[in-house]
């Protein structure tokens, strides 16, 4: 199998049903923080269970077949692929940002496979998600599960920026603790109970 659509090492060890074992939601609080600094646009790789924006595109939408520059405002969305296959994310996320549209991508730290490699040559940064593990929220039952195998990283295709190549590291506990805040005072705003 060529290197730029191995499936990640483990993922079909996964003790998750297979039914969900591409339609993990990233953790809110990660998920804040993330938004305050690239003010998402659209989730592009979700579902009605999982999305994190008003507008989203779910797997029967078929994202990598959309048009998103035709279809969204101008702007970066977010994308946490399914991670049996990351290799058509990266292709999408690289041509689309030569449309105006940026994406960030959350996906394993494995710099060892392919997909990665297409990755450095395409996107602005990548940005490692350190000092702890994602505990991502299973899309069944709506409760984050720890013991995730590989750590984080971010690809970022930001076709506002002219650096490229740029390598950056951000601790998950930071991150965390950013979306905390940001949730507290948007639930504050509304008068929602945490």
């Amino acid at each position: 199998m060529p290197d730029e659509i191995r499936p990640i090492s483990g993922y079909h060890d996964s003790q998750t049903p297979p039914a969900h074992r591409d339609n993990w939601q990233t953790p809110p609080e990660i998920f804040a923080a993330l938004n305050r600094d690239f003010r998402f646009v659209a989730d592009v790789a979700a579902s009605a269970q999982n999305n994190l924006l008003p507008v989203y595109f779910t797997e029967t939408d078929n994202a990598l077949e959309q048009d998103w520059a035709g279809q969204l405002p101008i702007g970066i969305v977010w994308c946490n692929p399914p991670y049996s296959d990351i290799s058509p994310w990266v292709k999408k996320a690289d041509e689309e940002c030569r449309n105006g549209i940026g994406t960030v991508m959350l996906v394993p730290a494995d710099t060892s496979v392919g997909w990665f490699s297409l990755a450095r040559k395409t996107c602005t940064e990548v940005r490692f998600i350190i000092d702890g593990r994602i505990s991502f929220i299973r899309a069944d039952t709506g409760k984050p599960v720890n013991g995730n195998n590989k750590g984080s990283m971010l690809l970022i295709w930001n076709p506002f920026v002219s650096d490229f190549g740029l390598t950056g590291f951000v601790p998950r506990d930071t991150l965390m603790a950013i979306g905390r805040k940001l949730l507290a005072c948007q639930r504050k705003e509304t008068g929602q109970a945490a």
